[in-house]
């Protein structure tokens, strides 16, 4: 397979399960072109170095994430929309934040396009540029502390050891004396069963987007 005919998506792609699976520290150009069949000559091709390797990773993941400031739908909707992708990909993809952390992210296409569509749609809600960009700011930030912060078992947790985790996290809690932290033992009941993931992620973008629209409509009132 030549550098022409690998393409930079394939490549990308590539990079991107490595590091969901074992970290960032794991993709390298020479790791890359041997699990892609080719020498590392042909993905220099693409990408002059990690760190553009890196850049086109954030790129490609980030690609689906859309706001079309023209669509008919009210803001509301297109920014719950763009904030939902953003989660999704988060939970797909739990290197995206070592990598938006680990490059200059503002370089790449996609995440440049999904920030200004962003904040045309804030600027219609009323915020100035500068509050929009805050926003914009913190919904990413919130994308990744839902999913870093995810309640019940940690995805490092492996399959077999779930519920002895669970289990352990129920005794960790019912132990606590009740007369001073009765809420937290009351919350060890939760641990007994799975957590409802989507109800939990519903929830978390309700409540997000509701500040959002609340700061918005006193604003407005103003």
């Amino acid at each position: 397979m030549t550098g022409e005919r690998l393409s930079k998506a394939a490549v990308a792609d590539r990079a991107l399960r490595i590091a969901d699976e074992e970290g960032l520290e794991a993709v390298t150009i020479r790791r890359l072109a041997k699990e892609l069949g080719v020498t590392p000559m042909a993905l220099y091709w693409h990408f002059k170095n990690k760190d553009e390797l890196l850049l086109g990773v954030v790129d490609h993941v980030l690609s689906g994430v859309r706001a079309d400031p023209a669509a008919g739908d009210p803001w509301q909707k297109r920014l719950r929309t763009v904030f939902e992708t953003v989660v999704d990909v988060m939970r797909a993809h739990p290197s995206l934040p070592d990598l938006l952390h680990s490059v200059d992210k503002q370089q790449t296409e996609s995440f440049t396009r999904a920030t200004n569509d962003t904040l045309a749609l804030l600027t219609d809600a009323g915020f100035t540029i500068d509050e929009g960009y805050w926003v914009a700011t913190y919904l990413l930030n919130a994308a990744i502390g839902l999913v870093a912060g995810q309640p019940d078992c940690p995805a490092s947790v492996p399959a077999e050891q779930v519920e002895e985790w669970r289990r352990q996290k129920r005794i960790q809690l019912e132990s606590l004396p009740a007369d001073r932290y009765p809420k937290m033992v009351e919350l060890a009941a939760s641990y007994r069963t799975e957590l409802d993931l989507d109800h939990y992620y519903a929830f978390s973008v309700d409540l997000v987007i509701a500040g959002v629209e609340a700061m918005a409509a006193a604003k407005r009132s103003s």
